[in-house]
């Protein structure tokens, strides 16, 4: 779960206790069928880790491509490890999109991710809608190439595990996630080839892009999780979630 910019400190610290409470007490986290983590803003991280404790990964939603330097305003993954986080976002659309993140930034990120022990959650996407084929293809493309640096680094062996998250761009923010069939289509292949990255073991697929209580049991064949958003926001659809998940397996 990413909460973006939209919460305050305040709230998020109301929104992780809630959150807390349903971790610790929900069957399909307990049983070990779900994994929880989220993605607060870099000034809750800290209260998020406390609140959250070991029922959830905490992470952060970017990191500068140096560990450390003269880059005023930046957060090296140096750091967002030292602190406790588990995981960092990488390569969303609206980095790319607002920010001018390049294909060669996320390689930067990425690899920074790994060589500071963190498990990147990588997202990709295509940005217009159309053939499930096509789609896959991009995304493929894309998180090859966000791992060239590391693997050149030699980093891939000691940092295995990727999160693969697959967010169409033009899902992101809409009124309704894609379409079942396509979720499942780009992510069977994602999936398939995610399996075949015998240097990062224990790597998953998840499916973002307006994700909501009612698209798992549609999806859940041929995806591991939902990377959630703002449907999320009240923590009641996140236990929604988690039932979906305890019926699904």
């Amino acid at each position: 779960m990413s909460l973006k910019m939209y919460f305050s400190h305040a709230r998020t610290v109301e929104w992780c206790r809630a959150v807390a409470s349903i971790a610790r007490h929900h069957p399909a986290v307990q049983s070990g069928a779900a994994e929880l983590f989220v993605i607060p803003t870099y000034l809750s991280v800290p209260a998020a880790l406390e609140l959250l404790g070991d029922a959830v990964l905490v992470g952060a939603q970017d990191l500068a491509t140096e560990d450390a330097g003269a880059f005023t305003g930046e957060v090296s993954g140096a750091e967002i490890a030292e602190l406790g986080c588990r995981v960092v976002e990488v390569g969303h659309a609206e980095r790319r999109s607002v920010f001018g993140e390049t294909d060669r930034v996320v390689r930067a990120k990425t690899a920074a991710a790994l060589r500071n022990g963190l498990t990147p959650v990588l997202c990709v996407g295509e940005e217009v809608a159309g053939d499930p084929a096509a789609a896959a293809r991009e995304c493929i493309r894309q998180l090859d190439d966000s791992l060239v640096s590391a693997r050149d680094a030699g980093q891939a062996a000691a940092y295995p595990r990727l999160i693969v998250a697959y967010e169409p761009r033009w899902a992101i923010g809409a009124a309704e996630p894609a379409d079942p069939e396509h979720v499942r289509a780009v992510c069977a292949a994602l999936r398939e080839h995610v399996l075949g990255l015998t240097d990062f073991p224990g790597s998953a697929v998840i499916y973002g892009g307006s994700a909501r209580p009612g698209l798992l049991p549609a999806v859940g064949d041929d995806v591991d999780g939902l990377f959630l958003g703002r449907f999320a926001h009240d923590p009641s659809a996140l236990a929604a979630i988690l039932d979906e998940v305890s019926s699904f397996n």
